[in-house]
């Protein structure tokens, strides 16, 4: 990602033949650029692989592979960083719905706990999405590589302590 630092879009991305039966190209409009941002999608075998170790990973280390999931589609299927961004929040939203439904029913959720971290996971999200409709993709990325870093030393060193 450090290599991509400067880069505001991806370019001259080949269609992933996968991507056009999977319909994953597209376009969203960038208020930033002020324009319609049109993108392909590559490296789709690639990318899924990617998002099965981030499953792993989560699920070895009881830790959320969000993180993992933007990097996979932004260096493996070369999506722009917004959209890899936007698509993994989405991705938890469904997988954590899911969950969340099975864990309460078997009354692992404590409701007291659990309503108010929804509820202040749901504010920031929609500030984080406000926030980010108004940076470059640029300056996203300057932000998300040190999180992605301090990620990384924490698994880490957590892996080192147990």
């Amino acid at each position: 990602m450090l290599k991509k630092k400067g880069q505001e879009l991806p370019s001259n991305v080949k269609t992933h033949p996968m991507a056009d039966k999977l319909r994953l190209n597209g376009e969203y409009y960038d208020k930033v650029l002020k324009e319609n941002v049109s993108y392909n999608v590559d490296g789709v075998y690639g990318g899924f692989s990617m998002m099965y170790v981030a499953g792993v990973i989560s699920g070895l280390l009881g830790i959320g592979s969000g993180i993992f999931k933007v990097m996979a589609m932004d260096l493996f299927m070369k999506l722009p960083l917004k959209v890899s961004s936007a698509t993994s929040n989405f991705m938890i939203g469904v997988t954590a719905a899911a969950s969340a439904g099975v864990y309460l029913l078997r009354g692992y959720i404590d409701p007291k706990i659990a309503a108010p971290v929804a509820l202040g996971v749901l504010i920031g999200a929609t500030i984080g999405t406000k926030i980010m409709q108004n940076l470059k993709s640029k300056t996203i990325r300057m932000i998300f590589i040190p999180v992605l870093a301090f990620v990384s030393i924490q698994m880490i060193a957590k892996g080192f302590t147990k």
